[in-house]
Parts: C-alpha cells; sequence; structure tokens
C-alpha cells in the first residue's frame, strides 16, 4: 500500500471517529423499579434509572430523554405514546409520570442522555411488564384441602387444561397464605424457594409473576401445586408462640394464569372447587424445626396430564387470608450449591458431614437402601467434645411437645429403588455440621450429599480487599452472616429463631448497602413495619410478627429506630426517597408516641439497652434518648426534604430539646465524660452528634483513653458495635479503631475467626452459657466501618445517591495493602491505597455523573507527578470529577 492510501486510510479512520463520538456515551445497567427486566409489578410509578458506562466516562449529565411504549421499535425510534419526556437534568432516577398503565402490560422504555460537552448517547432499551396492579383483578377463589390446622402432610393440587388456539403468552400469577411449589406437565417453574416471602398474612399477601408461555405451548396442560406451612400455619412450638397466630389455618393459594392467544383473544385459568387435591408425600413440614419426607407415598405422574385423580377430593374454596395482595418485587431466595469438605463415618449407620463453614439453608442427599430405612438428617452449629453434633446453643427456645419433630433434623423414608435424591422444600436452617443416620445400614460418601447456601438473592456491590488477612476474613464472616439473614426481610439467626429483630438491622444497615443491592428488600420490609404499627405508633421488636409478641418487650427507639433509620439510609445510598416517603406519617406517628412518654425534657428509657456487652452496661435510658434524637433529627430532615416546613421546624426544636435532655443530665462538660465514661456511653453521643462541637474532642481523647485502659479492647455490645469504630476515626483516632478491628484476642471480631469461624457470633464470649448462636448479624457493623474508617467512603447528605461523596481515607500504620470498592447507582466507587517505606501510592475513581471532595493527610502530595497545593487548614481538599486518579504522598 503506497504513502497515498495510507494517509487516506488513517484519514478515513479519523473521520470515522468523530462522527461516532456524538453516541461514544453508552447506557448501561437499565432498571425499573430497581430490577433488571421485571415482570409483575405493580406500581403506576415505576421508577427508571441508568449507568453511564466507565469505559467513556461523562463528567456531568446535562439533559435525559425517556421513552415508554408497548412497541420497542417506537421507542428505539425514539418515540412513546405512553410516556415522553426531555429535561435538562444530571438525575438519573426518573419516575414514571405518563398515561395509567395497564395490568399485564409488556412496556418497553428508552433513555437518552446528554453530555455537558455536548455528546449523546443512543436509545437505551430495557422492558417492563404489570402484573395484577390491584387486588380486585384477581379472578377465581382462594382454596385449600380441609381446614385442620393439626393436619401435617401438605396438599397436592391439580387440575388440566386444553388450550383453544395457539398461544402467544402465558402467565401465572400466584399467591399463598404459607408457601408453594408450582409445577406444569410435571416439571417445577421457576428455581425460586421459599414463595412468597413472610409478611404479616391478615395484611398482606404477595404474589410471584412467572413466564409460562413454554408451558402452555402442549395440546394440553396439567397443572399442579404443593403447599407448604410456612409461618402461616405455625405447627413447631417455640417461646415466640407462633402457633397461637390469630391469622394460623391450613396453608391456602389462588393461581390465576392468564393466556393471550395468537388471534389476541385471553382466557384466565384459574382456582376454585374445579381443582382436586390429595395429601403428598410431603408428611410434615416447619419452617421452624425440618421437613419428613415419607418416599414411599409418592404418586408418580401427579402434576402431569393423563393422571388418574378419581380418588383425589374436590378442593375447598375458602376465605383469603387478608383483603391486599400485591407483588412480591424483589430478587427471590435461591440457594447456592457447596459441597462438603470432610466425612466421619461412625458406623454403618451414623456419618458425619463438615460443611467447612456455617451456612443458611438445606442439604440434598442421594441415597440408595432398602425400602421403609428411615434416614434422618440433623444439622448443627458446632461438635461436643466427642465430636457429636451439640444443639446446645441454638434450640434454647424451642418448646416441643412430643419427640415427633426433632429440632433441625429432616426424617426421609426410603422406597428402596435406585438412588434417591432428597432436598426440603418448604424449610431451611443454620448448620456447618450435618449427621446422617438411619435405622438400618447405608452407605455414603461425599459424593452422596451437598448443601445449599440460601438466601434473598441479591447482588454483591461491594468489596474490601487487604494486606490483612484477619480483616479479609472478618469482611467475608460478615457477608456470609447478612446472607444467612435475609430471607425477604433481615433476621438475627437462620437456626434458634429466624426473627425480624428490628435492633440488629438497623445496626447492619449500611453494611447492608456497602456490600449488597438490597434495596427492594428493605422497601418490602418497610411494608411490613406499617402493616406491625398500632394506631398509638408503637412497632414490635421482630417485624413480622404475628400481633402478639414484641410489642410489649424488646422494642423502643434503641431496637424499633428502623423506621426512622432504613429509610433514610436507603435515600442516602441510593437517592431515591420512596421508601422514605411512604414511612414519613408512620415515623411522625412512632416519635410522637415517644414523646408522649418522655419525661425530663427529653429522655426516654423504653427499649432494651447495648446488648450483650461484654462487660460494662451503658445506661439504658442513655442510649434509647440518643435513638429517639436520632428518629426526631431523620424527621426533621425528612420533613424539610418535603417542603414540610411547619413539620421541620417542630421536630427540629423536639430533636435539639432531647440533645439538651441529654447532655444535661449524662454530660460533665467540665471532664467531657458522658455517664461512668464507658466506650458505648461516650461513642454514641459522638457518632450520633450529641455531643457539643466544642467538646467533641475532649470525649473522643477520653473515648480514647477508656479503649487503651482496657488493653485496646472492646468494651461495648450491639449498640455500641456501631459507634465505637467510627467515633474514634471521625475524631483522630483511626489506628486506635484499626487496632480494635484487626485484634484477635478476646474479646474482639478476630477472636472468633482465630476459633474457627466463618460467621460472625452472638456472643464476645464463644464459651457463653448462653446467646450463642453461630451465626449472628448483630455485630456486623464494622464490614461497613471498612467503607468508611479505612476507604474513607463517606455520603454526602446533601446529595444523596452517592451524585456528590467525600473520600475521607485513613491510612493506618498497620496496614500496608487496602483496597474498597462499591457500585453506587452511578457506577465503580474505588479507593485504596498501597504503602512502601514512607510513601503511600493513594488510587481513587470517581463515576461517570458523579463528583467526589477528597481529603487527604501527609506531605508532598502529587497528582500524576504535579504537587497539589494545600487549600485546607488540616490537610488538602480536592474536588474531584468523573475520572482515575493517582496520588503520591509522604507520610
Amino acid at each position: 500500500m503506497n504513502k497515498v492510501k495510507w494517509l487516506i486510510l488513517i484519514w478515513t479512520i479519523l473521520l470515522m471517529a468523530c462522527n461516532n463520538r456524538k453516541d461514544s456515551i453508552i447506557l448501561i445497567d437499565l432498571r425499573t423499579e430497581h430490577m433488571n427486566v421485571p415482570i409483575g409489578i405493580d406500581t403506576q410509578e415505576p421508577r427508571f434509572s441508568w449507568k453511564i458506562d466507565a469505559d467513556a466516562p461523562v463528567e456531568i449529565q446535562s439533559a435525559y430523554r425517556i421513552f415508554v411504549d408497548t412497541d420497542s421499535t417506537e421507542v428505539a425510534n425514539g418515540k412513546g405514546a405512553f410516556w415522553e419526556v426531555q429535561h435538562e437534568s444530571d438525575s438519573a432516577l426518573i419516575t414514571y409520570r405518563g398515561k395509567p398503565l395497564q395490568p399485564y402490560t409488556k412496556y418497553f422504555w428508552g433513555a437518552q442522555v446528554t453530555s455537558s460537552d455536548g455528546q449523546k448517547s443512543k436509545i437505551a432499551l430495557s422492558s417492563f411488564e404489570t402484573g395484577m396492579m390491584k387486588t380486585s383483578n384477581w379472578q377465581g377463589k382462594w382454596i385449600t384441602d380441609v381446614q385442620d390446622v393439626n393436619l401435617k402432610p401438605a396438599p397436592y393440587f391439580r387440575k388440566e387444561f386444553k388450550p383453544q388456539k395457539k398461544v402467544e403468552k402465558a402467565r401465572a400469577y400466584i399467591t399463598a397464605a404459607g408457601l408453594y411449589e408450582l409445577y406444569i406437565n410435571g416439571e417445577r417453574i421457576g428455581d425460586h424457594w421459599l414463595d412468597p416471602v413472610y409478611t404479616r398474612f391478615d395484611r398482606r399477601n404477595l404474589y410471584v409473576t412467572h413466564d409460562v408461555t413454554k408451558e402452555f405451548q402442549q395440546e394440553e396442560v396439567a397443572i399442579g401445586v404443593l403447599l407448604g406451612n410456612g409461618w402461616y400455619n405455625h405447627q413447631s412450638t417455640a417461646v415466640w408462640n407462633f402457633h397461637e397466630a390469630g391469622w394460623r389455618a391450613r396453608p391456602r393459594f389462588c393461581l390465576n394464569i392468564r393466556v393471550v392467544y395468537a388471534d389476541g383473544s385471553t382466557e384466565v385459568i384459574s382456582t376454585d372447587k374445579s381443582w382436586k387435591t390429595t395429601l403428598s408425600p410431603v408428611v410434615f413440614n416447619s419452617i421452624y424445626t425440618a421437613e419428613h419426607y415419607d418416599a414411599r407415598l409418592e404418586l408418580p405422574g401427579w402434576s402431569q396430564v393423563g393422571y388418574d385423580e378419581s380418588e383425589w377430593k374436590t378442593a375447598l374454596e375458602t376465605v383469603p387470608p387478608s383483603g391486599l395482595i400485591t407483588a412480591q418485587a424483589m430478587p427471590p431466595i435461591t440457594g447456592e450449591k457447596m459441597a462438603f469438605a470432610a466425612m466421619d463415618k461412625r458406623s454403618d449407620r451414623q456419618y458425619i458431614f463438615d460443611l467447612g463453614r456455617n451456612i443458611s439453608g438445606v442439604t440434598e442427599l442421594r441415597i440408595k437402601g432398602e425400602k421403609d430405612t428411615r434416614i434422618k438428617v440433623t444439622h448443627a452449629e458446632q461438635l461436643d467434645s466427642a465430636g457429636n453434633l451439640d444443639m446446645s446453643n441454638i434450640i434454647v427456645h424451642y418448646r416441643p411437645k412430643d419427640t415427633l419433630d426433632p429440632f433441625q433434623t429432616d426424617i426421609y423414608t426410603l422406597k428402596g429403588e435406585a438412588e434417591e435424591v432428597f432436598r426440603p422444600r418448604f424449610n431451611y436452617k443454620g448448620f456447618q455440621y450435618v449427621e446422617v443416620s438411619g435405622n438400618k445400614p447405608i452407605d455414603l460418601s461425599l459424593e452422596n450429599i451437598n448443601a445449599y447456601f440460601m438466601y434473598s438473592d441479591v447482588k454483591p456491590v461491594g468489596r474490601i480487599h487487604t494486606s490483612n488477612a484477619l480483616i479479609n476474613k472478618i469482611w467475608e464472616a460478615t457477608n456470609a452472616s447478612y446472607l444467612s439473614n435475609l430471607f425477604g426481610y433481615p433476621t438475627d439467626c437462620p437456626q434458634r429463631e429466624k426473627n425480624g429483630w428490628t435492633g440488629d438491622a438497623h445496626i447492619n444497615i449500611e453494611t447492608g448497602l456497602y456490600n449488597f443491592d438490597a434495596i427492594t428488600v428493605y422497601e418490602k420490609w418497610m411494608d411490613d413495619h406499617r402493616d406491625e404499627q398500632q394506631e398509638n405508633g408503637v412497632l414490635p421488636s421482630i417485624i413480622p410478627t404475628w400481633g402478639g409478641w414484641g410489642y410489649d418487650w424488646g422494642n423502643g427507639p434503641d431496637w424499633t429506630s428502623t423506621i426512622a433509620i432504613i429509610p433514610w439510609e436507603l435515600y442516602q445510598f441510593y437517592g431515591d426517597d420512596r421508601a422514605l416517603r411512604k414511612m414519613y406519617d408512620p415515623l411522625k406517628k412512632y416519635v410522637d408516641y415517644i414523646t408522649s412518654i418522655s419525661y425530663d425534657g427529653g429522655l426516654t428509657d423504653w427499649g432494651l439497652g447495648d446488648w450483650v456487652p461484654v462487660k460494662s452496661v451503658t445506661p439504658k435510658e442513655l442510649t434509647s434518648s440518643i435513638y429517639y434524637y436520632v428518629d426526631a433529627t431523620i424527621l426533621a430532615k425528612a420533613a424539610k426534604h418535603f417542603g414540610k416546613e411547619k413539620d421541620h421546624q417542630e421536630y427540629s426544636r423536639l430533636a435539639g430539646n432531647i440533645k439538651n435532655a441529654i447532655n444535661k443530665k449524662y454530660l460533665n462538660a467540665q471532664t467531657g465524660i458522658y455517664a461512668e465514661g464507658f466506650q458505648t456511653a461516650l461513642s454514641a453521643p459522638l457518632y450520633w452528634g450529641v455531643v457539643p462541637d466544642s467538646l467533641k474532642q475532649k470525649v473522643a481523647d477520653n473515648l480514647a483513653e477508656e479503649v487503651r485502659k482496657a488493653g485496646n479492647r472492646i468494651d461495648v455490645g450491639l449498640l455500641g458495635t456501631r459507634t465505637i469504630l467510627g467515633a474514634l476515626s471521625q475524631n483522630g483516632y483511626a489506628d486506635l479503631a484499626f487496632s480494635l478491628a484487626s485484634r484477635d484476642t478476646y474479646p474482639s471480631w478476630g477472636w472468633w475467626i482465630k476459633n474457627g469461624a466463618t460467621t460472625l457470633f452472638e456472643n464476645w464470649d464463644i464459651d457463653a452459657s448462653s446467646d450463642l448462636s453461630r451465626n449472628h448479624i448483630m455485630f456486623g457493623a464494622i464490614s461497613a466501618w471498612f467503607y468508611k474508617g479505612l476507604g474513607g467512603i463517606l455520603i454526602d447528605e446533601e446529595s444523596p445517591g452517592f451524585k456528590n461523596f467525600f473520600l475521607r481515607p485513613n491510612f493506618v500504620k498497620d496496614l500496608n495493602h487496602f483496597e474498597a470498592e462499591y457500585q453506587s447507582r452511578f457506577g465503580m466507587i474505588f479507593s485504596g491505597w498501597e504503602r512502601k517505606d514512607n510513601h503511600i501510592a493513594y488510587h481513587c475513581k470517581v463515576p461517570s455523573n458523579s463528583t467526589a471532595v477528597l481529603y487527604l493527610k501527609g506531605k508532598n502530595i502529587r497528582l500524576n507527578d504535579q504537587a497539589v497545593v494545600q487549600t485546607d487548614e488540616e490537610g488538602y481538599k480536592i474536588n474531584l470529577t468523573a475520572g482515575s486518579y493517582r496520588f503520591s504522598i509522604e507520610e
């Protein structure tokens, strides 16, 4: 090729690059209601969001266009018959304001953005599909088999159907009080486990939508449903008395399958007394204890076409559990398959398996044996000194009435044919060790058993990695405990209780949101809060509950501040105020109730206090009053955000009065000591903004001295774990905070890890006689501190959703390498460093359409070999736009 042709080729490439520049912005991760292409949503105002691809960074988006239509071609061409809007705005979270959405309809939406330098993206497309939209759209009846709550075998239901024409689309909408599995033509539909998730059944029922178009291409279709008890018909007995729930009844369900034919006509298959029912081989199931299955009772082909149902009974039409059915708009509960690490064969009738880690979930057993062989599969977190399963730490609240329902013990009776497979459907457990025993000899190996780690399938959005292996393991253990306690609502532990303890949840909300995309689970849980709140504003300590337990013990502002803290944190992390808006009136009612029982100008002793402390007990009145202050402060901020000026002034005054009352009683202004000067008593006022500005450093100095007096060891309970590390690192004591976080002697997080923990414990003392679950999220706030106190990735309250954020990394001396990644709503935020000798190489990333303010301390700071001028008295303050930055710092 001669020189002229080379020049022409190069010129052509340059022209193409210039011509394509206007389309170089790429939109990714389009979400509807914070989900990817959801089907079966109910809201008339879905939220749309997007990100700008990091490979084509954009400093600031200057405008957006949105198009919504039922025709994808129209949207791709920049048209929207249902909604078309254009705004000069940098927002990437937009609420639909178009024509009323219709049920059962697929909508396409497109987004196009313009950057501040004039670049335009192509139109990026996504879709969503509406579901029932309102309860009155449901057809048919709720059905069950009998009304006997004590009947133990789970019921089967079936019905056959012949499509009259070619089927273009079919959707199954199913709600249940209890749990269900749906089958069509012998195949289980979907990969969800434990659907629908738990709610207050007499207030709200959730439904799930399945795309069953493929299954309805057959000439004949058989539909089958298996029902489980779940929390609805609690047949096991424990201290929380769920067996006395006013809603308790035999499980029931309502199913609508909407078939759309090729000619546009529709037909709905719904539940009624034309359905048939019989009992299944699931002879017992309890969400709390276990599941029993008798393979000898299997009914081959029960959900297939042509099955002989002549001996089945007619289904019983029954009353709905509540008057409200809404979509289950969140990630499903799923199971992650895992192999066991070791097997101990005790005899040909007893085997003990070690998974090597603690999880929530179930086991799957593949086994051969004689007919009538009875297999017990028992799950525990620990072994005794003889190597046998020890359930003493998790069985303390179980109150069995007989020996037929052993705790965490599945029972399987073999039919005696080829290899049989058993995995529970309607239960989960907390365990590391599994004993498999039989009343006859059995032959097992590691190949015969697997575990499934079960949790709400929230996607990871954060990562921590450091040069300290112990810190890495603490972060991993915290994530494992967090997921082990997320089943459509946050729980405390997956074995002993499975309850939605409010205190555990708000203490660990930042841990959850820095690590996982969990907004939809928490939005659902806020619905549960509204369902549980009494007229006077009181909330129970566990949510959901059954109307009896939790209203008279365990609640109070130190626990039930979930009603304020969680919607506020969702707003801060996502820039989405929907939960905060929906919770505004309930929060106001709640704060007003505390005010009605408060005294001495703003004090309250309603609550549990600093639960399970190491040693020192901070006054409950102090911590409860601090959370009363937090609630009033959040309410005042929410009022300002929503333009409710009168409320803003009223609750700002209230917050000020509470703060003054706390300081009047508990703060010694001369010494800077709160109460008796315990770690929680000092760190909580610091962390939550109760300390007067003029005394903050004095109180922080006292806190540091109190930690040193304890030998650089923590002496806090649940409430103090949220505040101790942050109160130190925010006030000049990051190295001391890190020494607490990285300690491996008692009491510490590392002490658990050193003693073999793969999840967090419920008690600092690993030999405690009570409160010793080995998979508790309670003390998990340390994980959020890794992002905040080390990485310095901090929210800017004035610009929520990390639209603008702060970077205040702490280069602690005992850590040579650190990385924190957080996938914000705008993209990846990174903060990390490497230490060599007395030099720090600091690297940070700011995603497109975001800004950050970086605060650094040190000497001779350089950015890309260019000196950075000090602009702040305490160090360097650097404004950053989208991009990747590398700094060198002398310590």
